[in-house]
């Protein structure tokens, strides 16, 4: 049953009010006890020997203090085979997390694991795997990203859980940074009471602490981590929307210090998630690498906080059409041709020179520059005469922003270490290379569709605006999405050499966007250099939220100016299940028919196929 509305008199009931409300993080203490494990277990970053075991424990005295547990590992679910074991103690300090590196384990083994306070209370019982070691037959990974609680139930985790996996890769958006209201559905907040805490844009360590605890009352969540042991990478909103190395896009300067407030979603994103990380309470540099047996190697970067420069933005960055005009000393101007540019720019002084954007002139029907110095040197978009209108320069942004060799999506350092992994992995013969990463590698165009396509008619104002943008840019080829790694093509470029250097068969795995993905990944000279999965998003809302246009009209517009893209599905929230063997890589999505429901039917896609030695899907 899902958790209820938090209640006060529920939660301070056995609970003196010393602790704080805050440390409770949504769970309904509803009886006195020696202690209580709030928010369920999970385990994480499995090794051939190891694996992270997570809980949380909070004093039943209500008073802050130092708590210890015992954990336990076992071969089977009674625990008559323990195989590993010890004690661990919290404090308000990790927020009352408990995080252990539990080794002494078997290869390619499954276990049960729970923690135990003086021998009676209990914690759930979870289940796990370790990573294999040597030659294994085939491994199942389950494919999530991007759960917003308010956005509805989360039944892609409940199956998830209830499918037979070995492993759950999450890419990102495990939780939402917004104040309530924003970016919601009305249904999950007001009809299922799926609201935020804290009702405030999470800045704080508290904010950050409460949120993930709101998120870890799921039982859905809870379900799937108690199942399945997972491997984590954060996107941008665990920290703050469109992220990048020094700012995100919902981060301004009257909300504080950004690095401050980066360093709080670390800490709370360390204490929270059952991720192997150094002991300075700080998740740091993220990226990292696992090898699943002789089969793969499973790669985790970073491309939204680490290295990542700012991100384009076409509002911000599209220059317009723009002329060089050479001024008199009388103050006119007169057009300097375009091959000439540079050698006016050197030759003369700067008061001598100046750039005014171009407008367009279309009251004929056909657009013409207006060029006349006198007639366009005061204009301002707001005062252009009606028809006329100032155009994007696209080409210029083409050939100059979009290229620009120094822009890194990873940073120097991650894309040597990537490169090296990559090296590695070749040198030992295994026969796939995994990435885990954030956002779409694969190259994708705005698509070309007319008003009655789009429906533009249908859609609110704002999206109506940003469809007519669409139009307009689309034509010159184009990328769909600046914030992903379109957005960094001289870093895709470089990554790209490295897997036709090193790759024996790359799969770039991708969330972010809320829709299902494939791609044959390409490089400039179309030589064949790996697949792309985006996996569909849990609960938070797809293209078909935006724009009223048929999903299958807008996925074939998309396929027809993307030569890459194998697949897609721009509709539904699911997650992709993906099995690797020696001869090949398959995937499928599963998708769910509601997150508004708990009765809901489950549709699977078609198996997309890749054999090894390929590298493109068939």
């Amino acid at each position: 049953m899902n958790p209820s509305p938090l209640n006060r008199r529920q939660i301070l009931k056995g609970m003196s009010a010393s602790l704080g409300l805050l440390a409770l993080r949504g769970f309904e203490v509803q009886a006195a006890a020696p202690a209580h494990f709030t928010h369920g277990v999970a385990s994480g970053d499995p090794l051939a020997d190891r694996v992270i075991l997570w809980t949380r424990l909070i004093p039943g005295s209500g008073e802050h203090s130092s708590i210890s547990c015992q954990w336990q590992v076992a071969k089977d679910r009674d625990f008559k085979q323990i195989v590993s074991t010890g004690m661990a103690s919290t404090d308000a300090e990790r927020d009352y997390t408990i995080k252990i590196d539990a080794a002494g384990l078997s290869p390619n083994s499954a276990y049960f694991y729970r923690f135990l306070m003086d021998n009676q209370l209990a914690s759930p019982t979870g289940m796990t795997r370790t990573l294999p070691v040597g030659e294994i037959q085939q491994i199942r990974l389950g494919i999530a990203s991007c759960s917003n609680y308010p956005q509805g139930y989360f039944n892609v985790y409940r199956h998830m859980a209830e499918t037979d996996i070995d492993l759950v890769l999450h890419l990102g958006d495990y939780i939402y940074e917004y104040a309530e209201g924003v970016y919601s559905n009305k249904v999950a907040t007001d009809k299922l009471g799926r609201k935020v805490e804290p009702s405030n844009e999470i800045l704080s360590l508290e904010d950050y602490r409460m949120r993930y605890g709101l998120y870890r009352t799921d039982e859905d969540l809870q379900l799937v981590h108690a199942r399945h042991p997972f491997v984590c990478v954060w996107d941008d909103h665990e920290l703050a929307n469109d992220t990048w190395k020094e700012g995100a896009e919902n981060h301004s300067a009257d909300e504080g210090d950004f690095q401050a407030r980066m360093r709080s979603a670390r800490q709370a994103y360390h204490e929270w998630m059952p991720i192997r990380t150094n002991s300075s309470g700080d998740q740091s540099a993220i990226f990292r690498s696992f090898k699943l047996g002789d089969l793969a190697d499973l790669i985790m970067l970073d491309t939204r906080l680490h290295g990542r420069d700012r991100p384009l933005d076409y509002a911000k960055d599209l220059p317009m059409h723009s002329a060089l005009y050479q001024l008199s000393a009388s103050g006119e101007g007169s057009l300097i041709d375009q091959e000439d540019v540079a050698q006016a720019t050197a030759s003369l002084p700067a008061d001598r020179l100046k750039r005014l954007t171009i407008p367009f002139d279309y009251t004929s029907g056909t657009p013409i520059a207006v060029n006349d110095y006198a007639t366009i040197k005061d204009l301002t978009t707001e005062t252009l005469p009606a028809g006329w209108y100032y155009l994007p320069d696209s080409q210029s942004f083409k050939q100059q922003a979009l290229v620009e060799s120094d822009r890194t999506i990873l940073g120097a350092d991650q894309e040597q270490w990537l490169d090296s992994q990559l090296q590695t992995s070749k040198q030992r013969g295994a026969i796939w290379q995994l990435l885990g990463q954030q956002v779409l590698m694969g190259k994708l165009q705005l698509p070309l569709l007319t008003d009655e396509q789009l429906k533009i008619d249908q859609a609110e104002p704002y999206i109506r605006e940003i469809m007519q943008m669409m139009q307009t840019l689309a034509p010159n080829q184009l990328p769909f999405n600046l914030d992903a790694w379109d957005g960094y093509a001289a870093c895709r470029d470089r990554v790209f050499a490295s897997f036709v250097e090193h790759g024996n068969n790359p799969v770039v795995l991708a969330g972010d966007t809320h829709n299902a993905w494939c791609f044959n990944l390409a490089d400039n000279r179309g030589q064949a250099v790996g697949v792309e999965v985006g996996t569909p998003g849990v609960s938070s809302p797809g293209l078909e939220t935006y724009l009223p246009t048929d999903p299958v009209e807008l996925g074939r517009a998309m396929q027809d100016v993307s030569v890459e893209l194998f697949a897609v599905d721009t509709a539904r929230r699911g997650w992709s299940e993906m099995t690797l063997t020696a001869e090949a890589m398959t995937n499928q999505w599963h998708f769910v028919s509601t997150v508004l429901d708990r009765d809901y039917r489950v549709e699977s896609s078609p198996i997309q196929y890749c054999k090894a030695g390929n590298k493109r899907f068939s």
